[in-house]
């Protein structure tokens, strides 16, 4: 824990110093670099002081108590008797209304804010539209399989594969975001499979509550779910760059509001198209902890993951995406130890030692976007000299 806290620091103040850059550049180039982060425009040329650092402190704590919660919550409405896995997912994007007051209140400032001759042209709405029918496919799809995963393998397990998504999120931003391949990088995805490896070959010695039969459709389902997850980061990063070319608050929030309502409405069709609507009124009633516990899990799932959503959706904001999707795995260790102590899950020596290499693989991953940040400064320090220099000659 100490370690991933440090780790946590060291990124936070080396992304911290790619959003200066980030301000600086923006007012010399209109062009979009998809490496630089995501600069919130209120706080170009303000020097950033504790309470910049409170913020951010904050949006961590939202993110981290957040999906923890969430994923034990998720759990929590199998192990009393629920059994819908289209409710599992619905709930999973379901509370995105919460967010809809703070879109509306920056949409209003940004319409007041912005002249008709600085305003420009944005994707057409045909445009958006498919491309928010396309994410929200895709989070529904991803949802879902984090839903079986959750159903059907232990939370420790679950939680120690979701961090599989840095390898995936590696291999699909060589790709799509000309993301470089370098020896930390690999060193983590080798690490984080071996970790994947190591529980699947431990599925013999899970509790005995989880079928046996049913834990390789959890297991590669979850390893799904991360897969896509990790390309659904990549895809927006992509639709940032080429499609909507701009990263306001404005249009980071629209971009988890739409999917998300498109999401939600995609499980809304799955619960009547595949019947589970019949069996909701039973499953309510012979939940363990009776009919308003069945309905407050669902309502404090929702809640958490949209409050895990504020955590994300403030650090895109403030430093980067990448900086909060690598946060997001900080809960790495919370949830095993949680999962033992709220659902006695066995924490066995394979699965310590699959939690130390993934801890590994996200500290190799951590450390080559300290040595590329550093790298950057230097260039960037090296170019503002020979600009120096040239002037005074």
């Amino acid at each position: 824990m100490g370690t991933t806290t440090a780790a946590a620091a060291a990124a936070a103040q080396e992304f911290h110093q790619h959003q200066n850059r980030a301000d600086e550049t923006s007012t010399n180039s209109n062009n979009y670099n998809g490496q630089t982060s995501i600069a919130s425009k209120a706080q170009q040329h303000k020097p950033i002081d504790c309470k910049w650092w409170l913020r951010i402190t904050s949006y961590i704590i939202f993110l981290l108590v957040g999906q923890t919660a969430g994923i034990l919550l998720g759990r929590l409405y199998y192990d009393k008797g629920g059994n819908s896995k289209w409710m599992a997912t619905f709930v999973q994007s379901a509370g995105f209304p919460a967010l809809i007051p703070l879109y509306t209140y920056f949409l209003k400032k940004s319409k007041t804010s912005t002249s008709p001759s600085s305003s420009s042209t944005g994707p057409s709405l045909p445009k958006l539209v498919l491309l928010y029918l396309a994410l929200g496919l895709v989070m529904a799809g991803d949802n879902m399989m984090y839903s079986y995963g959750l159903l059907y393998i232990p939370v420790s397990t679950y939680s120690l594969l979701c961090a599989t998504q840095l390898a995936f999120n590696a291999i699909f931003s060589f790709f799509l975001n000309s993301q470089k391949f370098t020896a930390l990088i690999f060193n983590s995805l080798v690490l984080l499979t071996i970790s994947a490896a190591l529980l699947a070959i431990n599925a013999d010695s899970e509790s005995s509550t989880i079928s046996k039969s049913k834990y390789p459709i959890g297991f590669l389902c979850t390893l799904g779910a991360s897969a896509t997850y990790s390309l659904y980061l990549s895809l927006v990063q992509l639709c940032f760059e080429k499609v909507i070319k701009k990263e306001t608050f404005n249009t980071v929030l629209g971009m988890i509001i739409y999917p998300s309502f498109v999401a939600t409405c995609t499980c809304v069709v799955g619960i009547f198209a595949g019947g589970d609507w019949k069996g909701l009124n039973k499953e309510m009633r012979d939940y363990q902890e009776g009919r308003v516990s069945y309905i407050m899990t669902l309502v404090w799932t929702a809640l958490a993951w949209q409050i895990s959503n504020m955590g994300l959706l403030g650090l895109i904001f403030e430093v980067s995406s990448l900086f909060s999707n690598v946060i997001s795995t900080l809960s790495l260790p919370l949830v095993p130890v949680f999962a033992v102590v709220f659902f006695h899950d066995s924490m066995n020596g394979v699965k310590v030692i699959a939690l130390l290499l993934a801890v590994w693989g996200f500290l190799s991953y951590i450390y080559q976007h300290y040595l590329d940040d550093a790298k950057a400064k230097r260039r960037k320090a090296k170019t503002s000299e020979d600009r120096a220099a040239i002037q005074i000659c």
